[in-house]
């Protein structure tokens, strides 16, 4: 499990955008979120909510890149029907999640099962991880992330 203050993996992420970032060494921030996945109430709202701040992110020189374990052609799909701003990263094999410990055992109903970790990682320019976030509740959060991207940047 990564924490604040640690580095980042050295994991090639590419996004639904084309875009490729070495979270190790990324060249200039990053919010990396996770989320359980495409098109579900809690998932679409906070894609809404970060594609919503998505100006303020780049204009704070930062790049928000989402991340769940669904397929590429998802995404594209959840782009769409949302007009989402902030690409998507797909995590399949799971190298990305495992790497950040958001690949959890989840309970639902007394039936345990694993699943992804609402989580957010600020990583900074130089690969370190200014902020983590975990076990995220989606109202006011991607304003929170917002705000701790700008005193960093």
């Amino acid at each position: 499990m990564i924490e604040q203050g640690g580095k980042a993996p050295a994991i090639t992420v590419t996004a639904s955008d084309g875009g490729s970032v070495n979270l190790a060494a990324p060249s200039k921030s990053v919010v990396l979120y996770f989320y359980p996945k495409d098109d579900t109430s809690g998932c679409i709202r906070e894609a809404q909510d970060f594609t919503a701040l998505a100006p303020e992110f780049a204009n704070a020189g930062v790049t928000v890149l989402g991340v769940s374990r669904d397929s590429m052609k998802k995404h594209e799909k959840f782009i769409g029907k949302y007009d989402l701003a902030v690409p998507l990263v797909s995590d399949e094999d799971g190298r990305i999640s495992d790497a950040f410990g958001t690949w959890v055992e989840k309970s639902m109903y007394g039936r345990k099962y694993m699943g992804m970790e609402r989580a957010t990682y600020l990583i900074g320019a130089d690969g370190q991880v200014l902020k983590a976030w975990r076990k995220v509740k989606v109202p006011g959060h991607a304003e929170d992330v917002l705000k701790a991207a700008k005193g960093a940047a």
